[in-house]
């Protein structure tokens, strides 16, 4: 069925050889593989199997993995999307509880949904299990009313939890939990990829005062039950997070599967026949694609990178379904993403679990295995940051062993187009190694001063779980009693865990509020940093593809009232972000050069002063002005001031500053996970706007010459990840000028000087502007008559907005670091 669709879209009057050479593959369907346990199941168990699951039979994989837990071993499963992993964790938990009722079991997810889900499944099975019908199978989360927490907690079973509520709540009461610690026999940690980088460091800290405090009350039976996504590392992944060495692995996969076949679909230019028109509506063109399948009875996900895309693409959806006479069908389309009530949200997967819906439209926030029911067709809407990220969203189609499509869409972006043009890449790249750092001073210190509250510290015993900087942490930084026991600093009291934040969450939410025909209902909530952003009088808001027109924004009440309006214009803000460091803390040498590198204190103020009204096809018909006031955060970070002596050569071959600064800046941030464990977006820098940039007018806002990096995550602390790459400022700096003069691109690309993390979309670039810079922060020679004359062709040199950097001064005593 999915290739005769291929073939009809390819003899439709509306394509023009949009899926690129070599970007179509066909993957051949695979036999299930059975396997056998080497213990025999309870009648009831295997009643309940068949009755819920309608399953006789083990896949090879799932009979291994029990095999492995039943003998005694941690287990760690990395098997494709839809594998039939949840049994691994259901089957020894519900076999265990069979033998004794007092056993516990604690599952941790990373999302509310994806508990809801297993939770659902399991109390199924358990309906069918003598003795086991009544028994308390509860999700306690940051939802879980107060009333029931203190009979989940003392008569559940099995609960459902997250990472949040073990460090919050659970593990700084241990004396409440204590029964249900010392009865702990499995913890099974499920999407074990999704703790990586920073997120991933907290998580294997917390692994370890679970432990810690498990020993401490006579528990040292617990096994821990892993399952992945495939990556590189699962084994190395799953000892980094548990800190346990004996874990036997299944990564072979017994499940059965359909034929599969993928598309690299490249969006086409404007004019089809000439590249010089540039790309497309890349929308537009997913709609069309989206609306061709769920009409010929293809149940369709589509995933976009970011929610604004989400809400563009339902209502390109809405649009093209009424272009083809087709709007009935709009009720069977909803969008899915972050931001909407928890009702909503349920109500949606209900809808599609249920068949209902044709099309579903979502952020990542799907792409972890939520049992939606089975889907035909994965849309990726732009490469979405990494090839795992892909083979996790394609995994979600054609589950048990239908036929399926997943197609790739590719925007006009740099990475989207690298794979276009090697679409080889997608399949034979590796899976990205996950990596957790345990050394991250800020990050270790806030657990173990948590640790010392649940339990006084001993740095000769405790040092198995917080590593060898334990000693030296404890003696500096905690308080320290006459029997030699450690205690929790004052400064993180009366609850650590409170002052430790192990995401990037924020506290504060605005409200957005529909008045449309009198209503006052709540549509969505939104969190305040996006909130300035995508909130201002007169701007348009979108919600599952309909446009809503702000009518009054109320920063003080934290609430937008919003009326269903129909228009055929959004709103684009116009906004600006001032990074300046304005406190310096340390200083390092930059070997051979008169240069230097700053850490310390970093001011961000972020700005929407308007907005513009777009129309369809991107023309802007209006500029209005807003008057909202700045955001400000601080955070830590490292900047390099740019020498005179480079402005110099620059201005005099009519190089771009500005895009020579902002090359720079995406060389060196790409470089840094080589030498520090960070995810993209974990270390942010100034981006430059091509309208400001470009402007032939002159800007009261110039801007000093110096690539400037700093922390998102960890608020104004940081998150410590900057302060590592300050340690290798100079490698960071030759590395980058190695990249740049390897890469054989004419004006920048993905491989040196371009991110897909631009806001602004790389437009104000220059390579040779970048190598510049660099070369001269080395002191290295530049060949002056070997650079370019400009202006460039993608950064024409508007009126000059950078001026010289003045040096930030320490407030008190500064490191020099040599």
């Amino acid at each position: 069925m999915i290739a005769e669709i291929i073939t009809e879209l390819k003899e439709s009057e509306w394509y023009t050889q949009q899926i690129v050479p070599d970007g179509h593959r066909v993957f051949d369907p695979q036999e299930a593989i059975y396997g056998d346990l080497n213990f025999l199941l309870s009648q009831d168990l295997v009643n309940a199997l068949y009755n819920t699951k309608n399953i006789t039979q083990l896949y090879a994989h799932q009979a291994e993995a029990i095999n492995n837990l039943h003998d005694g071993h941690h287990v760690i499963v990395s098997t494709s999307t839809s594998s039939g992993k949840s049994l691994i964790y259901q089957l020894p938990v519900l076999h265990e509880l069979e033998q004794d009722h007092n056993t516990r079991a604690m599952y941790i997810f990373p999302t509310k949904a994806l508990a809801q889900d297993q939770r659902r499944s399991l109390k199924e099975m358990m309906r069918f299990m003598t003795g086991l019908e009544q028994t308390i199978v509860e999700t306690f989360d940051g939802d879980t009313p107060m009333a029931d927490r203190n009979m989940i907690r003392d008569e559940g079973r099995i609960i459902f939890t997250n990472p949040d509520m073990l460090h919050i709540t659970i593990l700084p009461q241990e004396e409440k939990w204590r029964t249900f610690l010392k009865n702990l026999k499995y913890v099974v940690v499920d999407e074990i990829h999704v703790y990586n980088g920073l997120f991933g460091s907290h998580v294997a800290l917390i692994m370890r005062r679970l432990r810690r405090i498990c020993a401490a009350v006579g528990n040292r039976h617990i096994k821990f039950i892993s399952c992945s996504a495939t990556v590189a590392n699962p084994m190395e992944h799953f000892k980094t997070i548990f800190g346990i060495d004996d874990v036997r692995m299944t990564d072979f996969d017994g499940s059965p599967s359909g034929r599969k076949e993928f598309l690299c679909w490249n969006t086409p230019y404007k004019d089809p026949g000439d590249p010089a028109s540039g790309r497309g509506d890349t929308m537009a063109e997913a709609a069309r694609l989206f609306c061709q399948l769920i009409l010929r009875g293809v149940r369709v996900i589509a995933f976009c990178r970011v929610r604004k895309g989400c809400e563009a693409l339902v209502g390109a959806v809405k649009q093209e379904l009424t272009n083809l006479d087709r709007s009935e069908c709009m009720a069977r389309v909803m969008g899915y993403r972050g931001g909407y009530t928890p009702q909503d949200r349920r109500r949606i997967e209900s809808e599609m679990f249920e068949g209902k819906l044709m099309g579903i439209v979502a952020t990542s926030a799907l792409e972890l295995g939520v049992d939606i029911g089975s889907l035909d067709a994965v849309i990726t809407v732009g490469f979405p940051y990494s090839i795992s990220n892909l083979r996790q969203q394609s995994g979600r189609a054609g589950r048990r062993n239908k036929d399926s499509l997943s197609v790739l869409l590719g925007d006009c972006f740099p990475t989207d187009q690298y794979y276009m043009q090697n679409p080889d890449e997608i399949f034979t790249k590796p899976n990205c190694e996950l990596q957790v750092d345990l050394q991250n001073l800020l990050v270790l210190e806030g657990h173990v001063q948590c640790a010392a509250y649940e339990m006084p510290i001993r740095p000769d015993e405790d040092s198995v779980y917080f590593g060898k900087m334990l000693p030296e942490l404890a003696e500096e930084r905690m308080v320290k009693d006459e029997l030699g026991f450690y205690h929790c600093h004052d400064r993180f009291r009366p609850f650590p865990s409170k002052f430790v934040s192990i995401r990037d969450t924020e506290e504060e939410h605005f409200a957005i509020i529909d008045i449309t025909h009198g209503k006052n209902i709540v549509l969505e909530e939104l969190e305040a940093s996006r909130a300035f952003f995508t909130l201002y009088d007169g701007g348009i808001f979108l919600h599952q593809g309909n446009t809503y027109l702000v009518k009054e924004f109320n920063p003080e009440r934290k609430i937008a009232k919003v009326e269903l309006v129909k228009v055929d214009w959004t709103t684009q803000q116009r906004d600006f972000t001032d990074i300046d460091p304005i406190e310096t803390e340390a200083i390092r040498r930059i070997p051979k050069s008169l240069s230097r590198a700053f850490y310390g204190t970093i001011k961000v103020q972020q700005t929407v002063f308007g907005f513009f009204k777009v129309d369809k096809r991107s023309r802007i018909l209006d500029a209005v002005q807003v008057d909202n006031p700045p955001v400000i955060i601080f955070s830590k970070g490292m900047w390099l001031d740019v020498p005179k002596q480079a402005l110099e050569i620059l201005v005099e071959r009519r190089l771009n500053v500005a895009g020579a600064i902002h090359a720079a800046e995406h060389a060196i941030l790409s470089l840094m996970p080589n030498f520090v464990v960070s995810m993209p977006g974990d270390v942010r820098t100034e981006c430059k706007a091509p309208q400001k940039e470009f402007a032939q007018k002159e800007t009261s806002r110039k801007r000093p010459a110096r690539l400037t990096f700093y922390d998102a995550k960890g608020g104004a602390g940081g998150s410590g990840i900057s302060t590592k790459a300050f340690e290798f400022i100079d490698l960071l700096l030759k590395q980058a000028v190695r990249r740049i003069e390897a890469c054989h691109c004419y004006e920048g690309c993905q491989e040196c000087v371009t991110s897909e993390q631009c806001k602004h979309a790389n437009e104000v670039m220059s390579k040779a502007g970048s190598e510049v810079i660099l070369k001269s922060l080395l002191n290295m020679e530049i060949d002056i008559d070997a650079l370019p004359i400009g202006p460039e062709d993608l950064s024409p040199a508007g009126i000059e907005t950078v001026i010289l950097a003045k040096p930030v001064l320490p407030k008190g005593r500064t490191v020099d670091i040599t």
